[in-house]
C-alpha cells in the first residue's frame, strides 16, 4: 500500500505459515526498481533480524512497528530518529481499514471458493474495487 493516499498497491496469496507475510514482502519488494529509496511499513510481526537486514541490503528503509517486549527491536535508531517513521507508524492503520473494506464488502470475510488461484483472484478483484 502506497502511505500516502491509501492506494492498494499490489496483493499476493499465499498459504498461512509462519514466514508467508515476510516472504511476500521481499518478493513485492524486489520487484520495485532499484536507485530510489524507498520504504516498508508494517506491524510487529515484521521486526525480524533477517527481514531487517534484508531490506537494507535492498535499499528499503524498514519501518515496521517496534517489537521490543520480550527482546530487543531489530530496528534501530538510525530509522526512529526520523520524523518520516513516526508518520508511517501513524498511517499504517489505512492497510486495516483496507482489509476491513474487503472483508464486509469485497466478501473475504467468508470465502466460498477453494484454492489458492481463486482465491487470489477474489482477494486482487477486492482491492482493485476498494481503491
Amino acid at each position: 500500500m502506497e502511505n500516502r493516499n491509501g492506494l492498494l498497491v499490489q496483493t499476493f496469496l499465499t498459504e498461512a505459515n509462519s514466514r508467508a507475510e515476510r516472504d511476500a514482502a521481499l518478493l513485492m519488494m524486489e520487484a520495485i526498481p532499484s536507485g530510489k529509496r524507498v520504504t516498508l511499513a508494517g506491524d510487529k510481526n515484521y521486526d525480524t533480524r533477517e527481514f531487517v537486514e534484508e531490506l537494507r541490503g535492498m535499499n528499503i528503509t524498514p519501518h515496521v512497528a517496534q517489537n521490543d517486549k520480550s527482546r530487543r527491536s531489530a530496528v534501530d535508531q538510525r530509522t526512529t530518529r526520523h520524523p518520516g517513521y513516526e508518520i508511517s507508524q501513524r498511517k499504517r492503520k489505512r492497510i486495516e481499514q483496507s482489509f476491513g473494506w474487503m472483508k464486509m464488502v469485497g466478501m473475504l470475510r467468508k470465502v466460498k471458493l477453494r484454492g489458492i488461484d481463486k482465491v487470489g483472484w477474489l482477494l486482487t478483484t477486492s482491492a482493485d474495487c476498494e481503491t
